[in-house]
């Protein structure tokens, strides 16, 4: 055997230790005992202590079965450089077969680790009309000496209109496509500040999850009845004008969005708050986040 073919030979034994490693960290992890994963994958004990001890090298078909009864896949099994162990690999073929709120919740919790590099000095209020996202985001701003924007402004910036007349012109998906623009454009011109978000923005999953990744997200909650109340307080009353049902469609819009609401970094809860209590409360909770102004 020549030193080219020894070393060939010596790097499939490699592998195939490597592999029979990988099983019986999957076996233990998940509790069976040989016989248990013998009955799930039809493959006999003595071939899993072949393919466990690197000492046997088992057919592609055998190792499908084994990867069957380990409920995982033959990819993670043999690919290369795999440093993940059974637990990580669980949690990735969760992530697979999760739904988008789901992986957005572990995108967001997995970024924190590295947040004040990504994030800056980023804060986003998140939640509908009445939340007062403006009224407490200029405190929260003034406080740490941050300036303060109103996503909605900076629609009418990018787009020379008022947010009503881009709804007229361009309807929701215009407004929602000028919305990722502004976000996208603050993101890249500030490192700094304080932003109030429009209501609907979680709706919108690409322009959400870039808030998340961008900014610490802080959901202001309340009642429906205290959101539709100060939303009235502030002089509009189109919520309400000739529409008997908007209470229980601004209900069925909490509803909708209160997972992605909840998926945010933070939130604190204003209802039966004063204004004080509540500012109070949101500063104390930038304090817990620990953003290094």
């Amino acid at each position: 055997m020549n030193a080219t073919e020894s070393s060939n030979h010596s790097s499939v034994d490699s592998f195939i230790v490597e592999v029979g490693r990988r099983v019986l960290e999957f076996r233990k992890g998940q509790g069976l005992s040989r016989r248990a994963l013998s009955e799930r994958s039809g493959v006999s004990q003595r071939t899993i202590v072949l393919l466990e001890t690197g000492t046997g090298n088992i057919s592609i078909g055998l190792l499908y079965k084994m990867a069957e009864g380990l409920g995982t896949s033959v990819e993670w099994l043999v690919r290369n450089n795999n440093q993940l162990g059974p637990d990580a690999i669980r949690v990735a073929e969760y992530f697979i077969n999760s739904d988008t709120h789901q992986r957005q919740q572990v995108l967001n919790l997995l970024a924190r680790s590295d947040s004040r590099i990504t994030k800056q000095q980023r804060i986003c209020l998140l939640g509908l009309r009445g939340a007062g996202k403006s009224t407490l985001g200029k405190g929260l701003a003034e406080s740490l000496g941050l300036p303060f924007v109103e996503l909605n402004k900076e629609i009418e910036l990018l787009s020379g209109l008022s947010v009503e007349e881009v709804m007229d012109l361009y309807g929701q998906e215009g407004f929602r496509t000028l919305e990722r623009q502004a976000v996208d454009h603050i993101v890249e011109s500030r490192d700094a500040l304080v932003l109030a978000a429009s209501g609907g923005i979680v709706s919108a999953a690409d322009t959400h999850k870039r808030v998340c990744e961008s900014f610490y997200t802080i959901w202001l909650k309340a009642s429906p009845e205290e959101h539709m109340s100060r939303v009235v307080a502030q002089g509009d009353v189109r919520p309400i004008a000739g529409n008997p049902k908007a209470m229980q469609q601004l209900k069925n819009i909490l509803t909708e969005r209160e997972s992605l609401y909840a998926s945010a970094d933070r939130t604190v809860d204003t209802s039966g708050a004063t204004v004080a209590e509540s500012q109070c409360a949101l500063n104390v909770t930038i304090t817990e986040l620990d953003i290094r102004i």
